[in-house]
């Protein structure tokens, strides 16, 4: 553009009506690869199965202060998966954040149930919130303002069959681990996670370990970390500084059964770093992730360089557990 030339007006914003917002939201939704198959919410108080309508208030303290809490729990073949866990952990999360629960944990446990029935998914993923709800941009909760508490059934995260198959590379993040208290909180605000799985990618790597002020292992960016050592030890970081992840807490029960075979003992304690990558092998532990073996850290070699025993053992109990277990609910679709 000549140095003399403006550029033409830009035209009106528009002014749009209901109509014109909800033809909106169903053309963003139809052109982001979203199954997100029904949404409860305490605000609309109901249902629903589109996903255009599956929406928050924009001034929710939950979004534009980041109060507010939320926690996953798996659905397998038509049944939800230690869900009593999950609710006693989302519980504990609200409690330290200072959120009211909506309603009693018996509503909370029917309306995630009722939920799943309604989305007829049978194998995927359940996820719900609690928010103090919407009413101001004040720090501090609106006046007056009603916990607001929502559920969605989706088909669940996945991961590349590599990471099973191959293993992953991880790197120790350049970002501080968050402070117990933050940490132990299943709250919304995840930035520093997010910024450690930005991280890296950006340098070729699957995903990211934090590390605690005393050099002590911490975390994945969502997952739990834990190592077999050279002893045959399963050792998994203690629950201080990083969040009880319920597969984890799982986990640690079911490994007691492989003790006498691939492994020697099971123990939840500090990991130095330098004894970390010593281990036989490393792995993550997630609801999602379930157990995937981690073959590098930044330049070191676990292990052989190959996923090992015990991460196949853990995973086999765990799918086990996830199909035939008595953690089970079953859903009434």
């Amino acid at each position: 553009m000549p140095p003399h030339e403006t550029s033409p007006p830009a035209p009106p914003l528009r002014r749009l009506d209901a109509a014109d917002v909800l033809a909106t939201l169903r053309a963003l939704r139809q052109r982001q690869p979203v199954a997100y198959a029904a949404f409860y919410s305490s605000q609309l108080g109901g249902i629903v199965t589109d996903p255009a309508l599956m929406v928050l208030p924009f001034d929710d303290h939950m979004v534009h202060r980041g109060h507010g809490v939320f926690d996953t729990a798996g659905l397998v073949d038509g049944r939800i998966y230690d869900l009593e866990a999950h609710l006693d952990r989302f519980v504990a999360s609200a409690e330290r954040s200072k959120l009211r629960v909506h309603g009693t944990r018996q509503h909370l446990r029917d309306v995630i149930v009722g939920t799943a029935a309604a989305s007829g998914v049978h194998n995927g993923a359940i996820r719900y919130w609690l928010s103090s709800g919407p009413g101001s941009f004040e720090l501090s909760p609106a006046a007056g303002a009603e916990p607001g508490f929502f559920v969605v059934v989706f088909g669940g995260l996945s991961y590349p069959e590599r990471w099973y198959t191959d293993g992953l590379r991880v790197m120790t993040t350049s970002y501080p681990i968050k402070p117990p208290l933050y940490a132990i909180t299943k709250a919304t605000n995840y930035l520093p996670n997010v910024l450690m799985q930005m991280e890296a990618r950006e340098h070729g790597f699957d995903n990211g370990v934090f590390v605690d002020p005393d050099g002590n292992v911490g975390e994945g960016s969502n997952m739990n970390v834990a190592f077999v050592t050279d002893d045959g030890v399963l050792r998994h970081p203690t629950f201080d500084h990083v969040l009880a992840g319920c597969t984890s807490l799982r986990l640690l029960e079911l490994a007691r059964a492989l003790v006498g075979t691939v492994l020697t003992g099971v123990e939840v304690c500090p990991i130095p770093v330098a004894q970390a990558r010593q281990a036989r092998e490393m792995f993550l532990i997630g609801s999602s992730v379930k157990v995937a073996p981690v073959v590098a850290w930044d330049a070191t070699t676990i292990g052989d360089g190959h996923p090992g025993p015990v991460a196949r053992a853990l995973r086999e109990l765990l799918e086990d557990d996830m199909r035939q277990g008595d953690r089970l609910i079953p859903v009434p679709y």
